[in-house]
């Protein structure tokens, strides 16, 4: 099969980790062990989150006042280069020397999307209330809480399409393990002319995911997070890991916009433009996730929503 496994942030930094090259590069490390095993047996085009590296970027790039602030997409290319360059290296690692290609990736958007009036992406570290207002008060940020702790926020646009994807498709043809659509690809929008330009945004890297495998024509999507199925009734006595579910089915459900939410819209509208079927689930469950047996299934061949028997998804 031809599959888009989207890598969330945790497959490169652990809630409450902090920002170290060298921790990165370890559960880096991790991951591409368990993507290597997928890519033995099947044609692998990789993306990654960017949210805690564009974030410290951002701080970093405001510490040093002597040049103007670089803007958000040129900080977003810098971190598609940089994690695709530790996962590539590892990836080549732990498969004994495989075709590896990593593409700084431009993903389209509408400049009059509503979400540049709302902003909702969780970029950079995490603060306490206090750190956060005062940040928000020196910077001019937008801050929202995300769990106990308290984040900035930037736009994130709805994905229009990847620019790259003749060149995507190129190379996986021709054998290589392609990383791309980095933090969901570097936001540009077209101007009056027909020109691209950079927009001060984050897009999110499961949407972007569902776009690169509906123009790729991949078989698969799946989308890897923390937990090792969706769940029903989450972090309840009586909650229940999904095991199949389509996409109408799902996306009745109620999930949380800032988490789970966008994952199952993702996997959903990529099975509804004729995707065989998205996982959802645990990094360390991939392989299991492509043959059907663990994590979440949507796909049109599912009756309802079913369950996987005795099982509770538990945080990682």
């Amino acid at each position: 099969m031809r599959i888009v496994i989207a890598l969330g942030g945790n497959a490169m930094l652990q809630r409450g980790q902090p920002l170290e090259a060298d921790i990165q590069r370890e559960n880096i490390s991790k991951a591409a062990e368990m993507i290597a095993k997928v890519a033995q047996e099947h044609e692998v085009i990789l993306t990654h989150g960017n949210g805690p590296q564009v974030g410290l970027l951002a701080l970093q790039n405001a510490a040093y006042t002597k040049v103007a602030p670089y803007p958000l997409d040129v900080l977003g290319a810098e971190t598609a280069g940089m994690i695709g360059y530790m996962m590539e290296q590892e990836l080549y690692n732990h498969t004994n020397g495989a075709q590896i290609a990593t593409m700084v990736t431009q993903t389209l958007v509408d400049a009059n999307d509503p979400a540049f009036q709302d902003p909702t992406k969780f970029v950079g570290p995490v603060y306490s209330k206090e750190e956060a207002e005062a940040l928000a008060a020196e910077k001019g940020w937008a801050i929202k809480a995300d769990g106990e702790y308290f984040r900035r926020v930037v736009p994130s646009p709805l994905p229009q399409g990847i620019i790259e994807v003749e060149m995507i498709r190129k190379l996986a043809e021709q054998g290589a393990l392609v990383i791309c659509a980095g933090g969901g690809g570097v936001p540009v929008r077209k101007d009056e002319n027909g020109k691209l330009v950079g927009v001060e945004a984050v897009v999110d890297k499961d949407l972007s995911a569902a776009i690169l495998a509906e123009q790729m024509g991949a078989d698969a999507l799946i989308i890897m997070t923390d937990v090792s199925a969706v769940c029903i009734n989450f972090g309840k006595p009586d909650q229940k890991e999904i095991h199949k579910a389509t996409p109408d089915a799902i996306t009745s459900l109620d999930f949380p916009a800032g988490s789970m939410g966008p994952k199952i819209e993702a996997a959903a509208n990529f099975v509804r433009k004729g995707g065989k079927f998205a996982g959802i689930g645990s990094l360390y469950d991939v392989v299991n996730i492509a043959n059907g047996v663990a994590g979440t299934w949507i796909t049109e061949e599912a009756e309802g929503i079913s369950y996987h028997e005795g099982r509770k998804a538990a945080q990682a």
